[in-house]
Order: C-alpha cells, then structure tokens, then sequence
C-alpha cells in the first residue's frame, strides 16, 4: 500500500445532468484506489453547480459545495442507485443573471455569463489539480472547455440515452434498457385484457437507442426514433394490423420523447431551456395516442381502438443499477485513475468493441451519436432490422457524425 502521509495529489469529482444507476459505483471506483494510492479526493455537490458557488474565504463553510470523500462514504454508496453527491444542468460558461451566486451578482451583470474564470480560481482555491467530470454531452462538453483552458481532465461517459461520442456503453443505458424491458412487458398484461394499443414515451432526445434495443429484444412491436420523422397515418395501419395478428389483440409502440411527426417539429412542455439550450421535451407520447385512436376506425371497421399511453420516465432510471452498470462504471473510474496517475489528461474513458480504452475528450464536442438508420432502422416496418449482428459490438447501431 501506499504511503499515505504524503499526499499524491488532489483529485475532484462530480456527476452532471441527469441521475442514472452507475453513477455512485463509478465514484468509487475513482475513491477507493485514488485514496489507498495516496491521493485526496473531493466530491464536488450539485455538477458544475457546487464549483460555481465555492465562496473563497478560507473561513467560510463550503461543506454544502464540496467535501473530501472516504473510504466508509463510497462504500455505503456504491451499491445505490443515482448520485449521492447529486447534480444539477449548471452551466458555467452561460450562467444566467437570476441564478448568479451571490458573491458575484456585483461583478457579473450580463443575462448570460462565463464563470469560467471564477472556476479555475476555484479549483485553485480548493487545490484541486484534476478534474473527472461524469455526466453526458452536455456536461462533459464543459469539461472540453476547461481542458481547453489548460486544466487537467479525464471524463467518464453518462446518460441513459447512451448517445456519448466515442463510446459504445454509457452509465446508466443498461439498467435503463433492462428496466424498460421489464416495465412493457408488465404493460402487456392491461393491453391484453382491453385489447387496446399500448403507446410508451422513453426517453432519448436525439438518439433513440432507448427505444431501439427495447423493441429488438422484443419489448414492443414498433418503435419511433428521432432520426427518422414517421407518419401517422402508416402508423396507425401498421398498429391495427399487428393488433389483428395478436391472440390477445393488442399491439405496442415504443417512441423516443425526441421522435418527430412528418411536417413537425419535436414537442416541448414549454419554452423555457436549460443551461444548454435544451427546453424539456415531452407529449410526443400523448400526440401519437390520441391520434392513434382517432384514426384507427378507419382501419378496424368503423370502431375505434383504446390507448393506454404510458410514459415510463423517471422509472427506468429509478433505484439500483443492474450487473453491467455496477461492474463497467467500477471500470471506468479505475481508468480515469489510472489516466490522471499517468498525467494522460484530456481523455474519455470509452467501451468500444467490448474492450476499454479512452479517446480524446474532444470527441465529445467534435461528432455526435445517433441510430445509424440506413443500417440498423426498417423505416417502413419501423422497427429494427433483425440481420445485422456478426461482428457488432454489444450494443449496437450506432453511428458517429462529424458536427457542422
């Protein structure tokens, strides 16, 4: 072991975005070696959040923005689902003026800000010399930009919707996929007993490989994805159809909350946006099911079928993670320590072809991820192809696009 009366270095560490079951064991993956290796590591609260509102007086209480982690803390966590040290869409190069911190609202009187300054003073202050940032595009895509600065960062891919560049796994999309699996098939037991059609919204903004792998495992009849818009009309055909051929007539489709109708654009709760940019989808399912039971008499003599419309959510990504993300982020977080021990800094730790590696972090922002659908997607069946296998990495479909 380590002679830890000497400190190595000090190492922060945060979770961005959304919460999803991997997070904590990936956290201790970082912890638990970093520590034994002579290390300190500071869990950062709240993302980019709790390195915002570090306030640099060394007398003042920071315990609600930053805190250094132990052995006994990663342990009882790591077992858990979602992130202990909790997150948040902060954004520091566009931090608006009504959610300023208050030791800055003097200095920076622009709507929108970059406190990336004030960030590099904070990590400085805190004596952070690395920076492992765990969360989707959008807050890795800050973790680009302190790179970009000159800081040392290794980042870990998150999100459910599994649409990180430059990986084929990330956090959380395997408890997410296994659970959606779960829940449709628990729906098909009201679908059956009323005959109706069953309509599920999941999640997946501009990827739809939350819907795509549910439904080639055999989870749902259909599914609609954001790289290809789809018509209502077709759609409806195609549900009664598969209504008919069901011994218990009732049919299933699978739509991303980002799937488009042809002539529309995607559906928001309204117009407010995040930190990134993004305003928050959601009704796409609640369109389709209506739609669906308005159009269906045309196709089932003259009566119409019922819907049960069911947006699965928040409980795909609820509770503790399965197999693969308790054993892979454990992975991940070992990696980043050994890149930060080996001063290799401006990395991802990736998945790819079932063998773990690390890219440059700038993958993130140079390309995105989508379903490859000239491969992968049977645009007039709308569902996946079933042919294209040998030679793919686990979870397949994916295709890398350089950004314009």
């Amino acid at each position: 072991m380590a002679n830890v009366n000497k400190i190595k270095g000090v190492i922060g560490i945060l979770t961005g975005g959304g919460d999803v079951p991997g997070l904590n064991p990936a956290i201790r993956g970082v912890a638990i070696r970093a520590i034994r290796e002579g290390y300190k590591v500071i869990g950062i609260r709240r993302g980019w959040g709790g390195l915002i509102d570090v306030v640099r007086d060394k007398d003042y209480d920071n315990s609600d923005n930053y805190y250094e982690l132990t052995e006994e803390i990663v342990n009882r966590a790591a077992r858990t689902g979602g992130t202990f040290l909790h997150s948040s869409r902060t954004n520091p190069s566009r931090v608006s003026k009504k959610d300023m911190p208050a030791q800055y609202r003097d200095k920076y009187t622009d709507e929108i800000n970059d406190l990336t300054g004030e960030v590099l003073q904070n990590l400085d202050f805190m004596g952070v010399e690395a920076m492992i940032p765990i969360g989707g595009d959008d807050t890795l895509s800050y973790g680009v930009r302190l790179h970009q600065e000159g800081f040392n960062v290794v980042a870990i891919p998150k999100t459910m919707d599994n649409d990180v560049p430059g990986t084929d796994y990330c956090i959380g999309f395997s408890t997410c996929i296994s659970r959606t699996i779960m829940l449709a098939n628990d729906l098909r037991t009201p679908a059956g007993s009323h005959e109706r059609f069953l309509v599920m919204e999941v999640f997946g903004r501009y990827a739809g490989f939350t819907a795509m792998l549910p439904t080639l495992a055999g989870a749902s009849h259909r599914c609609l994805i954001p790289e290809c818009k789809f018509d209502l009309e077709h759609l409806t055909e195609i549900m009664v159809r598969d209504r008919n051929r069901s011994s218990s007539k009732y049919s299933m489709v699978m739509i991303s909350e980002g799937a488009m109708i042809e002539g529309q654009d995607m559906i928001f709760e309204g117009d407010e946006a995040d930190a990134y940019g993004h305003k928050k989808l959601g009704g796409i399912g609640d369109v389709v099911s209506a739609e669906l039971k308005k159009r269906s008499a045309k196709y089932n003599n003259g009566r119409e079928i019922g819907v049960i419309n069911q947006k699965l959510g928040y409980t795909v990504r609820g509770g503790n993670p399965d197999a693969i993300d308790s054993i892979a982020p454990m992975a991940f977080g070992n990696i980043a320590l050994d890149l930060v021990m080996r001063k290799e800094y401006g990395r991802l730790v990736v998945l790819n072809n079932g063998t773990y590696g690390n890219v440059p972090v700038d993958v993130v922002t140079s390309t995105t991820k989508v379903v490859d659908i000239e491969k992968y997607y049977n645009r007039e069946r709308l569902r996946p192809f079933y042919n294209v296998f040998e030679g793919q990495p686990l979870f397949i479909m994916a295709s890398s696009i350089a950004k314009k």
